[in-house]
């Protein structure tokens, strides 16, 4: 799209994205690597997808899939947290993250047909290390695990989430 000066995306074919932060027993978090196109390298980020690209779904519905889809994993509980821009300078696209709880893995994941998805399970103290390390080796982390660590710190702590 264009307007006066600003150029940005919106994306025809879906109604928004989700990343779920999600938590194994173990309390491991569930990250997820693959190779972005317009990065031109690989990513690390929270289990995510587009919201709407199969048909109609909520946002909820969305969220169920990626994570089974991506990581092979189902949640018992999920839990709402937030929805805000993914890129508000760049794109339309609102991302609405959830906290995927009670977590059992029911296949390898891997992503669909075209994508070719590493799972990782990082052990919460250790996270901030890990990430740290895979920039060091090149590969790009995407910033919103940071919020989405935000909201589990909130959840954990017996903070509680803000309705």
């Amino acid at each position: 799209m264009k307007e006066g000066r600003w150029e940005y995306v919106r994306r025809v074919n879906a109604n928004g994205a989700v990343m779920i932060v999600a938590v194994t027993e173990d309390g491991e978090l569930l990250l997820v690597e693959e190779y972005r196109v317009p990065l031109h390298a690989l990513t690390i980020g929270l289990p995510a997808g587009i919201s709407g690209d199969k048909g109609e779904e909520s946002t909820l519905q969305s969220a169920r899939r990626e994570l089974e889809e991506e990581t092979g994993y189902r949640a018992d509980a999920w839990t709402y947290l937030f929805t805000g821009p993914s890129s508000p300078g760049l794109t339309t696209e609102m991302v609405s993250f959830y906290l995927a709880e009670g977590l059992h893995q029911i296949s390898e994941g891997g992503g669909v047909a075209h994508e070719n998805i590493t799972v990782h399970r990082i052990p919460l103290p250790l996270v901030h290390g890990w990430l740290m390390d895979q920039t060091g080796q090149g590969k790009v982390v995407d910033p919103k695990i940071f919020m989405g660590l935000y909201f589990l710190s909130r959840s954990v702590n017996g903070v509680g989430l803000e309705e």
